[in-house]
């Protein structure tokens, strides 16, 4: 079976520097922690082909994603769920509206067909009652369930979470985690997650396959889960 994410010697820091590979599996969730020094801030914009790579390679689903077409490129990100930091929301849109804009955009589906997507997905992140709140209107905490729906939205085999729990209550990560997975398969998560973080709470790391700690230039360093 082909890997949802298969990262091939990327360096993260420049010439000289390691370069990172690393493989996220069907069902697994994988976590990589690192500081400033680690230079996985860049990671997500590669994986999302949003900027070039600077050397080694990047399969989605086994497809180089930053060698395709932009038209094609744009079409095969809606495969992949993507979190930024800092949320990313649109200030002057209601939450509602952030989570539908994707599918506004990017879907086949008729105008009550996504209505009807969103409430569902907005219930599961349990942010429906302020829904119609723009993000300034509301806690940084049901930002973050927004910022997750709308992540979800095209229901993607494959998430990248860039730094997802920061602030937030171990409850409210823990549940956040739990929607992002998707629910249980007899082989795991029914979602393959990338998380990228500066740390990860250690009440989750039971609901980690895999969590690696990325050293200066994009050496891994397996933790104990």
């Amino acid at each position: 079976m082909t890997a949802p994410l298969s990262i091939e010697a990327v360096p993260l820091a420049g010439p000289g520097a390691s370069a990172l590979s690393l493989t996220v599996a069907a069902h697994q969730t994988v976590a990589l922690v690192g500081g400033e020094d680690s230079r996985l801030a860049s990671l997500g914009a590669y994986v999302l082909g949003l900027d070039p790579l600077p050397g080694g390679r990047i399969l989605v689903f086994g497809t180089a994603v930053a060698d395709l077409p932009e038209p094609e490129r744009l079409a095969f990100r809606r495969r992949v769920g993507y979190l930024p930091a800092g949320e990313g929301l649109i200030q002057n849109l209601s939450l509602r509206d952030n989570v539908a804009l994707p599918l506004r955009f990017g879907a086949t589906a008729t105008p009550r067909e996504i209505d009807g997507r969103v409430s569902v997905i907005l219930a599961a992140a349990r942010v429906r009652e302020v829904a119609d709140l723009r993000p300034a209107q509301v806690g940084s905490a049901d930002r973050r369930r927004a910022a997750f729906a709308r992540a979800l939205a095209f229901d993607p085999a494959l998430l990248v979470l860039e730094r997802p729990f920061d602030g937030l209550s171990l409850t409210t990560a823990a549940e956040l985690l739990e929607f992002a997975r998707g629910g249980e398969t007899a082989e795991g998560a029914r979602r393959a997650i990338l998380i990228i973080a500066s740390e990860l709470p250690s009440g989750l790391r039971t609901r980690v396959e895999h969590l690696y700690r990325v050293g200066r230039g994009g050496l891994l360093q397996p933790e104990a889960a």
